[in-house]
Order: structure tokens, then sequence, then C-alpha cells
């Protein structure tokens, strides 16, 4: 168990640790010069049944109230800590206001300093204490008068916080690891070194792991658990890490240490925010913040989302727009203060930690962010599902819950493009296919004289709110159904087709040829029309209606390719990837013998029609199978 102490300057909380452990946790030469407590301060003291109680000391000066912040995330038991003599100040009040935010309910109270006052103002505060936790997550929370001076009812508050950690119930670790980084430093002869509270799973010696939000992997070469070396950490423990791969100067407290699955970073997420009953003011839509979570502090600008004025007392849900990224994931608790971080305006928690920057407001999305507030994941997740598709992988790392895929309902609909897996309920699966078909149908009543839409198209057209990687599951699965057919990069209903006069039957048998006697580089139109002795009109027009139906490739206006051709182009590019997993305008160039602008002009195609997507300055592979087949498919 891990206990965070609170409460005002010069009430000795740090005198009181070191009276219940023994350890001086002020280990600073300006805070042994000050008297003061400025950075956290941590002691270990061993249990009955194997376990360490560990303590993380904080200041109590209103100007460190982030670095306060900083250690109450992730404790388990809070230890407040009052003065005798002053009684209830007002770092008191906002300590455990923060403390009621960040949802910690179990605690204890030290009524300390007990040996400087008269009995009777003892029993004075502790009523007032009484009075002061009623309302709070703490209510009916033990106090206990001590004196570090004369050890004066330390044993009591000793054996209370030890029978409560022994009466702690171990916490699940199936989670990703994730850790707060609350210190870095580097020790001679071992190197980086972090410290911080494990939010959830665990760690052994010589995992690979991810610096969030900055990316940076690294690799765990020592561990001290709980001050003791160890092989393995988990949820609940403060932690030191010996990362390899890594200077002190690149991890700073706010950091996160996090296993590579979950790392993730976001300057945009949405929440439920509770505005504290004791905020000056109501909170205006776009206003500025401080914004503490985990171990980080950044600037905020607050989007509410449902009204333009958020009341002390009230909760609303909200956007955060922040200046710098940070590592956040559903479910993590947060404390926002004022501008002048001067007020702890409130709190809440974090319901999705990738929040789209447009529509946020809309009743679609507002129905997504009440269904992220239910709890219990199997309930959270039908509820989503009911709603929207969801990439199963993406919302499992928001979610920091690997075995998501166990949740879903058993009459849930999944589909795999690429390496994403994507889930729907059942009665959205068969309304989004119904769509699709009724859609494709329409349009061929619209446009008779063209075989179909491309995907990217028909996704514009049709089902402009579906993610480009669910939409292409929705086809796949069409497609495997017999409901629809795809000819080349078109798609269309079986019955549908696109027929040629004889006239045009006729002229295109005369062009054909013409068009495969230089594969790669096919003749213009306008080279096409003096051949044959027809108007450009003619030749453009005819080519079009073959392109729509499915037997050429309109490369750009007036190029146009035989499919086995395309296919041959289409090959290279993926003997690009395999070889170097891109491919770019020289060595497409290189490998298919075209010049560069007839290169790029190829790529641009392949990226149109969803074979592949750039990527700056490359292209990469996005549907491999589309052009594996000769024109024959495309009868």
């Amino acid at each position: 168990m891990i206990v965070g102490t609170a409460g005002h300057i010069d009430h000795g909380k740090t005198a009181l640790v070191g009276a219940l452990t023994g350890v001086d946790t002020d280990r600073l030469a300006e805070e042994k010069r000050r008297g003061i407590s400025i950075e956290l301060g941590y002691a270990y003291q061993p249990l009955a049944d194997g376990r360490v109680l560990g303590f993380v000391d904080v200041p109590g000066h209103e100007r460190f109230i982030h670095t306060m912040l900083a250690g109450a995330a992730g404790i388990d038991f809070a230890l407040l800590v009052v003065a005798a003599d002053d009684g209830v100040m007002p770092q008191t009040r906002e300590h455990l206001h923060i403390l009621a935010l960040l949802g910690i309910a179990q605690g204890a109270v030290a009524l300390t300093k007990i040996d400087r006052v008269e009995p009777a103002r003892v029993a004075e505060v502790a009523r007032e204490l009484e009075a002061l936790l009623a309302p709070t997550t703490l209510a009916g929370a033990p106090v206990f008068p001590v004196s570090a001076v004369t050890g004066q009812g330390i044993e009591a508050l000793r054996a209370y916080l030890h029978a409560a950690a022994q009466a702690l119930p171990p916490r699940r670790d199936d989670g990703g690891f994730r850790l707060a980084v609350d210190r870095s430093f580097t020790l001679k002869g071992t190197g980086t070194v972090v410290t911080g509270t494990v939010f959830s799973g665990r760690v052994e010696l010589g995992d690979a792991l991810v610096v969030a939000p900055s990316g940076i992997a690294v690799r765990l070469r020592g561990l001290h658990a709980m001050n003791q070396p160890a092989h393995q950490g988990r949820v609940g423990q403060r932690c030191a890490l010996n990362l390899g791969g890594i200077g002190k100067e690149a991890i700073a407290r706010g950091d996160w240490i996090v296993s590579p699955v979950l790392h993730a970073s976001t300057a945009r997420f949405d929440v439920r925010l509770t505005l504290s009953p004791q905020a000056p003011a109501a909170l205006a839509h776009w206003a500025p913040v401080h914004l503490h979570l985990g171990a980080a502090h950044a600037m905020a600008r607050v989007a509410l989302l449902e009204g333009e004025r958020l009341m002390p007392g009230a909760s609303m849900l909200a956007q955060f727009v922040l200046d710098q990224p940070i590592g956040a994931w559903h479910g993590d608790r947060f404390i926002v203060r004022d501008a002048d971080a001067r007020t702890t305006l409130g709190g809440g928690i974090v319901l999705d930690p990738a929040a789209p920057p447009r529509k946020r407001k809309t009743p679609a999305r507002l129905a997504e962010l009440a269904a992220l507030e239910t709890s219990d994941v199997k309930t959270r997740l039908a509820r989503v599902l009911a709603l929207r598709g969801v990439e199963l992988h993406r919302l499992a790392q928001q979610w920091n819950c690997p075995g998501l895929p166990e949740y879903l309902p058993p009459d849930s609909a999944q589909a795999r493009t690429g390496a994403e897996i994507w889930a729907f309920s059942a009665p959205h699966w068969q309304s989004l296919q119904e769509k699709l078909r009724t859609d494709l149908a329409d349009f061929h009543v619209r446009f008779p004289d063209e075989l179909g839409p491309d995907a990217a198209r028909a996704r514009r057209m049709f089902l402009p709110g579906l993610p480009a990687a669910a939409f292409a599951a929705l086809v796949e699965s069409l497609l495997e159904a017999g409901d629809i057919r795809r000819s080349g990069p078109w798609l269309h209903l079986d019955a549908h087709s696109v027929a040629l006069t004889g006239e045009e039957t006729a002229l295109f048998e005369r062009i054909r040829p013409w068009l495969n006697e230089s594969p790669f580089d096919p003749p213009w139109v306008r080279e096409l029309a003096k051949r044959s002795g027809r108007g450009e009109a003619d030749i453009r027009r005819l080519l079009q209606k073959l392109a729509r139906q499915g037997t050429l490739y309109q490369v750009v206006r007036d190029l146009f390719y035989l499919p086995d051709n395309v296919v041959r182009l289409a090959a290279f590019v993926r003997e690009l990837e395999r070889d170097g997993g891109e491919t770019g305008a020289a060595a497409f160039r290189d490998r298919s013998g075209l010049g560069r602008k007839r290169a790029i002009q190829i790529l641009e195609f392949f990226d149109r029609v969803g074979y592949t997507r750039r990527v700056r300055d490359v292209h990469r592979l996005r549907n491999a199978d589309m052009f594996v087949h000769t024109g024959a498919s495309h009868e």
C-alpha cells in the first residue's frame, strides 16, 4: 500500500513520516536550510506479511501544489496531517479537496503537535476535523492525536496503517504496464533511473518499454520495487526503473513508462469534468487551465460540450485541448486549476483519450461519451457497439484492456482488414451492409453508363462517417457473400454491366492493339484519334466508357491503360514494398523504366484508387490484393 501525506505547510508531515519509519524524506540541502519540503519524499517500512508499506511525503506550501499533485497520483491511502495548534488551514482544505477529486476514499487523520497544546484544544480541532471530513470521500476517517517529538500516539497510528495495508485486497494486474514518472536521475555506473507509481500491469527485467508521449523505446535493465531489488514490479507499487537506451535529459516528471502496445500520446481528449462547489466562479467555454494528470502538468483550454458555462458544483462533458501532448488513458483521473495556478477548480475522469476535433457536440457524439461513462467493461463495450463500430486493438489500447475481445457480445460481427480488427453489433453491421447494397443500386440507376464507383468514392458518397479501414472490411464481407462484385477498383452489383454498341465494340477492337504496343507508355487520346481518323471527343468518350466498365484504367485525363499492364505495374510496387517497405518515385521509375513524370502519375493513380496510400514522399500498400488478377477479371 502507498500512503500519501497531505496538509498545510509546517504541520509536521515530514516529521511524522520520520517518526513512523525512521526515514527523513527531506533529502535536498535547500529543504534542510529552509525547514520545508520542496520536493517529493519517499520512505518504506516492512509489514508482518512480507509486503512493504510505502510513504510519499508531499510539500504543503501553496506554491508547490503541482508537486503535491504529482505525488498524490496513484496513492492508495491518504494521511491528512493537521497541526493541533493551527487547526484547519487553507492547504488543509485544498489538499483534502484534491484527494476527493482523485477518488481516494481510504485514509486517516494525524492530529500533530499535541505536545504544544492543552487537551481541550486537541478535542476542539478533532471536532472541527470531523465536520470538515463529513461531506468528503474521507468521511468517518479515524483521527489520531500524535506527537513526533514525544512519540505519543505514533505506535497506534503505525498499527492502524499496517492493518489497513494488510487488509488491502490485491489489485488486478491484467492491464498493460504503466508507471507515472515523478523523478529521473543518473546514477554513476548504473545510468538513467526513473521512479514513480505503477498505475497498472506488471513489468519484468529485460522487458521492452516505451516512454510516452515521446515514443522513445527503452529496455528495463534493473528494478527496485518498494525500495527492494526485484525481478518484477506490479500495479500499486512504487518502483525505480534502470532504463537502457535513453539519457536522463530525455525523460521528465509527467512522462509515462508503458508497455509498447499502450504507447500513445494525445493533445485532445474528452472528459467528465466536475467543478468544485468552492470554485470562485463559473468556468467559461475555452477557458485556460492548468491540467494535472498522473504526474504530468500541462496548460489546456476547456471546450465545454453541453453549454457555454459550467457552474460551481455542477458537472459537464468537456474536451481538453492541450498545448503539448501527454499520455492519457480511459479512466484516468485529473485535476484542473485556474490559469494563475492559485485555485483548484475541479477535476474528473478521462473518457476518450483520442477525441475528435470536429463534431464534438453532436447528439451522436454526446451519446457515445455517455456510453463511455459506463464503469463495467462488458456493458460499456456493448453500449459503444450499439452506436458505432470499433477497432479492437485501438480501443484495447485506449482502455488498457488487452482482453477486450473477450467482452464482445456473442452475436457481434468482426471483420479484419490488414492488422486491424473491426467489431460491430450485429444490427449495426447488417444495417451498414444493407445501406451499401441499396446505395449501389441507386448509383446504377443514376449513372447507367458507369460500372460503379471505386471504393474511395463509394465511401465518400455512401458512408463518409465510416473509417476507411472499417469500410474496407464492410466491402470485403459483401464480396465474400457474393452480394457485390469488384471489377478492378470498381464496386457494383452482380446484375449491373455497361454494354458497348456494335460501332463502339468495333472501334475498340481497332484501338486495343495500339494500347499494348508500349504497355507501360500507351498513346494519349490525341494520338489514338489521329491514327484512327476519329475525333478526339469520340475516342475520349469511348475510352471513358470502357474505364467505367472496368475494361480500361484511366490514369490521368487522356491516358488509359489495359488491365494486364496495370497489374504488371502494380507488381513492381509489391516488389519494392517487399524489398524496402515502401515505394518511392525514383525506385518505381527505375523498376518500370518509365520517366519520372509518368511514374509519379501512376503512383498517384494507385493512391487514388486505394491500392496504395501516400505517406510523406513515399507510397505504401493499402490493398495488396486489388491488382493481382489479369484483365480476364474485367470481362
